[in-house]
């Protein structure tokens, strides 16, 4: 099978007209100007200095894939702080035919906050949910993230 169709993503196209004209995403080098980003491989790496983009651009594209901004699960519907970037809005994802077993949108300043949801979530269902045998707010934050994955 051609390897563009086994990508979960294939292209993410963005949409300018529906970014403001003031909006300080048209300030930023590597994203101004971008319309399309096409992915050859399933895992992708986005390397830059501090304050190039990275971050704002996998956010908008975790919020246009569907995820809470702050992280989870796509079930995952929770906010502590309402400060999301209008690009996810903007853009348009081109999947692949294949969908993966399981997503999840790891954001690391956020992840006390997915942590402490994760704990509601395990409460309301009942069911436990540890992590290297505990709950990731029982251990460092080092060590929490390494149960994690």
């Amino acid at each position: 099978m051609n390897g563009l169709f086994n990508l979960f993503i294939r292209s993410v196209d963005i949409d300018w007209t529906r970014i403001e004209r003031n909006s300080y995403l048209r300030e930023i080098p590597a994203l101004a100007g971008a319309e399309r980003i096409d992915f050859a491989r399933n895992i992708t790496f986005f390397v830059g200095e501090n304050g190039t983009g990275k971050s704002t651009l996998l956010e908008a594209i975790a919020v246009a894939y569907g995820f809470n901004p702050e992280g989870g699960t796509l079930n995952y519907r929770f906010s502590t702080y309402d400060d999301v970037s209008e690009l996810g809005t903007a853009m348009r994802i081109t999947k692949g035919f294949l969908r993966p077993e399981g997503s999840y949108f790891f954001r690391a300043e956020s992840f006390f906050n997915m942590a402490s949801k994760a704990e509601e979530y395990t409460d309301l269902s009942g069911r436990g949910m540890l992590y290297g045998g505990k709950s990731l707010h029982r251990q460092s934050h080092g060590e929490s993230f390494l149960a994690f994955f």
